[in-house]
């Protein structure tokens, strides 16, 4: 896969980037919902902009500088299937700081399954993620089995 980002043109350009556009690509889902959502908000829909706004503290006057749809993400076991954000976005705020975030919209569908869920269908690839992530964002102990 190539590190090479494209502009769109259009909600059309977001659905060949997904992993079965057939699939995904229908009224009703996320991410038909999302590219129209972010296509004709030209910055942050107003949804995300006002998260920004009632955050505390709260940010104000955040700048979209580049959103990426359907963004790749390699995790470990590495050689597997990169897990794939709905949207990475880059923005940065009055001071210059920059934000980064990954957007991942649900419209029908379910957040997924619940940590005792995804678990069950545990395999060796999923136990080293899990370790992944909780050593990323720095979590000790165990991670509550209702947690999506």
């Amino acid at each position: 896969m190539n590190r090479f980002y494209i502009p769109t043109t259009g909600v059309e350009d977001w659905r060949r980037l997904l992993a079965d556009p057939e699939k995904h690509w229908r009224t009703g889902f996320s991410a038909r919902s999302l590219a129209y959502a972010w296509e004709s908000a030209k910055g942050f829909p107003p949804e995300i902009q006002d998260l920004f706004t009632r955050s505390d503290p709260p940010f104000h006057d955040i700048e979209l500088l580049l959103t990426i749809p359907e963004h790749k993400v390699l995790m470990p076991p590495y050689g597997g299937h990169p897990s794939q954000n709905d949207i990475f976005a880059l923005a940065k705020d009055s001071d210059d700081n920059l934000i980064a975030l990954t957007v991942e919209g649900k419209v029908s569908e379910s957040f997924d399954k619940n940590l005792s869920e995804w678990n069950a269908e545990g395999s060796p690839g999923k136990q080293k993620r899990l370790a992944f992530i909780k050593e990323t964002l720095g979590l000790a102990g165990e991670i509550p089995n209702t947690i999506r």
